[in-house]
């Protein structure tokens, strides 16, 4: 089942050239930067590679829907942190994969409340929507 947009709000582009050892730029120029492909997968590292962006918006939109779950419930997660692992590996047919693993930290919230937070965010992020029922997401509280 597709989940379609009922209004657009905001549209990102960007353009790779080069693949995992190439370059990356938003249309708007805030974005830019060089990619290579980590040791762990044959190459030389020492900068930044696709699983490393989606972990980074992924933990991003994860802790602003958090954050709208938690006004909604009048709690505060003003000193949250959520961190996203974003692993690439092979799948059947010889395809590669990702799995996520996102790590939610709530000072100050009593457990059973912060699960009920996260579940709720995991619910409300686009990114988890857009993942749900096609890749392992895995969401815990620390």
């Amino acid at each position: 089942m597709v989940t379609a947009l009922v209004k657009p709000l905001y549209t990102a582009e960007a353009t790779a050239v080069g693949g995992r050892s190439g370059h990356v730029r938003s249309s708007d120029g805030l974005l830019e930067v060089d990619l290579e492909a980590p040791v762990e997968m044959g190459g030389p590292g020492g900068g930044t590679n696709p699983e490393e962006l989606f972990a980074a918006g992924y933990s991003a939109c994860f802790q602003s829907a958090l954050a709208v779950v938690a006004r909604r419930a009048k709690v505060s997660v003003d000193d949250s942190t959520v961190t996203a692992k974003v692993s690439i590996g092979t799948i059947g047919g010889g395809g590669f994969g990702l799995a996520v693993a996102i790590d939610v930290h709530i000072p100050g919230v009593d457990g059973p409340t912060a699960r009920k937070l996260i579940e709720g965010a995991h619910q409300v992020c686009p990114y988890s929507n857009a993942t749900r029922g096609n890749i392992e997401v895995s969401v815990s509280a620390v």
